[in-house]
């Protein structure tokens, strides 16, 4: 199964007015306070986005995701990490968020 179809199987798609051209994708743990914040962050700025709680997936399917961050982005996984068109943040950092999203570049 391709990493594409990995994440289709397994994010939750969460409406807005805003960031629908950015196709955001926050990898996230169900348990994490600054995933917590980085989604609130999102719902408030109305961003349309997805997300997957890989705590929440199938043991294979975290593998491939982790796999696919760290050979695409960086050795060092963090959680939230958001990935969007326009680059990516790892962490909970709103200033970067805004800057990626509504700013047009890092």
């Amino acid at each position: 199964m391709s990493i594409e179809d990995i994440i289709k199987k397994n994010a939750t798609e969460v409406g807005g007015e805003n960031g629908a051209d950015e196709n955001i994708l926050v990898i996230t743990l169900s348990t994490c306070m600054w995933c917590k914040k980085c989604k609130r962050f999102l719902n408030e700025q109305g961003m349309k986005y997805k997300f997957i709680d890989v705590d929440k997936i199938e043991f294979s399917d975290k593998a491939e995701i982790l796999k696919y961050l760290k050979s695409t982005f960086q050795d060092r996984i963090s959680y939230p990490f958001l990935i969007c068109d326009s680059g990516h943040v790892i962490g909970y950092d709103p200033k970067k968020y805004k800057q990626l999203l509504m700013g047009g570049g890092e």
